[in-house]
């Protein structure tokens, strides 16, 4: 066997690991959830039995971590697309609006950073753009846990902010827009062409925190794509090769989405109708003032707690899309 072969065989062997390893853990939790439902209902016969009311909060402590638990096992049952399995990378830019979009990145950040705690997955940040007075321009996370593409894929689009604005003196209501792009990690074997004579590699200092290395090194790496226009950036990574390498992932997971959205396109054409994401027409919003509220425009999902969306608590957005796809 060529040392070709050899590598090529280890990443599938690899790949089949992590497969059967996600098996496992579906298989666990489904044990692990039956047991414990047996439990409960030992526990509340007995209470029965026995006439023992002081055993009654306990139980309905734990039917209540029960249905929070099969709630998002169901969750997991609509994942069925072909990479919802896989990490996510997920883009937030600012739009028209100058500080008060920035600020508006900067809470969205903030939010999905969060929600990403709650789901114990890990978070690196790719590239990091900070606003010139305030908030952030755009900024690039690499989302790494099982299904973070699954479920992530709910939240792109353009968000709508409406508040009573901290930078304005007057106290005036303003309405800011953000856009939130989500893509999968690819794995290796997803085979995309890119040719070098299609690309342009730019090289510059990073502009994010990370010590002088960072800062006077030539690292941070910049790919655009000539046909479609389409530019990846990455600066987190102190070797410029290392930044190379997750640009060409980012790239590549561009130019799949981008084939797979044309294919898309041209059937809905053959169908009569087609859906575009434009600018300004938001998938959701955010209200502040003058009353409080969270909605989803496709789904028709709200919520009246602003606050707890903020802090991370998006899964009822999600369950609802991934319901209605």
């Amino acid at each position: 066997m060529n040392a070709p072969e050899f590598w090529s065989d280890l990443e599938k062997s690899q790949k089949i690991n992590q497969e059967l390893k996600a098996l496992k853990n579906k298989v666990n939790k489904y044990n692990g959830f039956k047991t414990r439902l047996e439990d409960t209902e030992v526990l509340a016969q007995l209470g029965l039995e026995m006439q023992d009311l002081s055993v009654k909060d306990e139980v309905l402590s734990w039917v209540d971590k029960l249905e929070k638990d099969l709630e998002a096992m169901q969750l997991e049952t609509l994942l069925k697309g072909p990479y919802d399995s896989n990490n996510a990378i997920i883009s937030l830019h600012a739009g028209a609006g100058g500080t008060e979009s920035m600020d508006w990145v900067s809470m969205l950040l903030r939010m999905y950073t969060r929600w990403c705690e709650k789901k114990g997955y890990e978070v690196k940040t790719l590239d990091f753009l900070a606003g010139e007075e305030a908030g952030v321009k755009s900024v690039t996370l690499h989302v790494i846990g099982e299904n973070a593409y699954g479920y992530l894929k709910a939240e792109k689009g353009v968000h709508r902010l409406v508040r009573i604005s901290p930078f304005d003196a007057s106290g005036r209501r303003h309405t800011s827009f953000a856009s939130v792009d989500v893509m999968p990690e690819l794995d290796d074997d997803i085979t995309i062409e890119i040719r070098p004579e299609d690309i342009r590699v730019d090289v510059f200092r990073s502009s994010g925190a990370g010590g002088q290395h960072v800062n006077k090194t030539e690292s941070a790496v910049r790919i655009t794509h000539l046909e479609t226009g389409i530019v990846v950036t990455c600066q987190n990574e102190r070797s410029q090769i290392q930044n190379r390498e997750t640009a060409m992932k980012m790239l590549k997971a561009k130019l799949l989405e981008l084939k797979e959205r044309e294919a898309q396109e041209k059937i809905s054409d053959l169908k009569g109708e087609m859906k575009k994401i434009e600018w300004g027409s938001q998938i959701r919003s955010y209200v502040f003032h003058p009353y409080n509220m969270v909605k989803d425009h496709r789904t028709n999902c709200e919520t009246g707690n602003v606050q707890a969306v903020m802090d991370g608590d998006l899964d009822m957005f999600i369950h609802s899309y991934l319901t209605m796809s």
